[in-house]
């Protein structure tokens, strides 16, 4: 075989990944059927074991939109743990609050309601671990703003860096072109960084990995 995966490895590790949670199940079918963007199962999982593992105290994430992956980080967090999140969609932040509500996780999860831009300079405090899922033009400013926040050996988590493949394709559809040029763009600038251990890893959408040295 010259492939570790082929589509009847791919079916059988997706129905290794049944998800018992009826929130989190329900949160999924109402993004798919609304073109709702959340983290891939996959990726949403090894979020949750990175967090696990590292059990942060203090989490922001740079867009909320539904509160999916809020919800998966702030379950997986210790008594002291806090998810601070950032959203600026109107509809998206009823939507959040009535879905964190609904997981009973209002004393573990803090939601800004606003331009991220605005918000994270006013932000006193660091952060142990950062997830990183706006606007994808907004990256490289989001990025900056992240570092700053970040605490020395923190982590950094971001999300989408493969961009549907087409980050390592020659063939972009034109809808995607502009989108894959600021990732691609992204990607390098991640990568670089000499304050930072990094990797982008073949995970969902493409994960980009760093800790901050």
């Amino acid at each position: 075989m010259n492939k570790i995966l082929y589509p009847s490895q791919l079916e059988y590790l997706k129905s290794m990944q049944a998800e018992p949670d009826e929130i989190i199940v329900e949160l999924e079918e109402f993004a798919a059927k609304n073109n709702v963007p959340i983290l891939s199962k996959d990726s949403a999982k090894f979020l949750e074991i990175l967090i696990t593992l590292m059990q942060p105290k203090r989490v922001l994430e740079l867009g909320t939109a539904i509160a999916y992956s809020s919800i998966r980080i702030a379950r997986c967090l210790g008594k002291k743990g806090i998810v601070h999140t950032i959203e600026k969609s109107e509809d998206n932040i009823r939507a959040a609050k009535e879905n964190i509500a609904k997981a009973s996780l209002q004393n573990k999860i803090i939601l800004f309601e606003g331009n991220a831009f605005d918000i994270m300079p006013k932000l006193d405090k660091k952060y142990d671990f950062i997830f990183l899922d706006a606007d994808k033009s907004d990256y490289k400013r989001l990025f900056d703003y992240s570092m700053i926040l970040l605490k020395k050996d923190g982590i950094i988590f971001v999300d989408n860096l493969l961009w549907k493949g087409y980050t390592a394709s020659s063939k972009v559809p034109s809808e995607y072109r502009l989108s894959t040029k600021i990732i691609r763009e992204f990607n390098k600038i991640f990568i670089s960084q000499k304050n930072l251990k990094t990797t982008i890893l073949p995970v969902g959408d493409g994960i980009g990995l760093g800790i901050k040295l």
